[in-house]
């Protein structure tokens, strides 16, 4: 019944108490397994460790972009979302799935449907 239970997930959050809220979501919502990283260099190595589904990727971590992180999902057919606390954040990527924070389970399932759907 649940969509996700079969699914990886990587987190990218630099800040730990919404990494972790974050992570609890997502493993409400059933997914197997929750990756989560704190910056772009961790990111790309959990990426190069691990086989993952889809990903969600704050935008701005401590003052650097996620943006690297994103092209590297892209160029592998992964889908992601960005979650942002900015309402008017832009991107390099104009067709991603945006949710801003601070997000609930309906906000980030929505968003993930959405992305794993396409």
């Amino acid at each position: 019944m649940r969509a996700f239970e079969d699914k990886t997930v990587l987190v990218v959050e630099d800040e730990p108490i919404v990494a972790m809220h974050t992570e609890d979501l997502l493993t409400d919502l059933g997914f197997k397994t929750v990756v989560v990283a704190g910056g772009v260099d961790r990111a790309l190595r959990a990426l190069a460790a691990s086989c993952v589904d889809v990903a969600v990727l704050d935008v701005n971590l401590n003052g650097e972009k996620s943006f690297p992180i994103a092209e590297h999902l892209a160029q592998r057919s992964i889908p992601f979302l960005f979650a942002t606390g900015y309402s008017d954040q832009e991107t390099p990527f104009p067709d991603a799935i945006m949710i801003n924070k601070p997000f609930n389970s309906e906000a980030l399932e929505s968003g993930l449907r959405t992305i794993l759907s396409d």
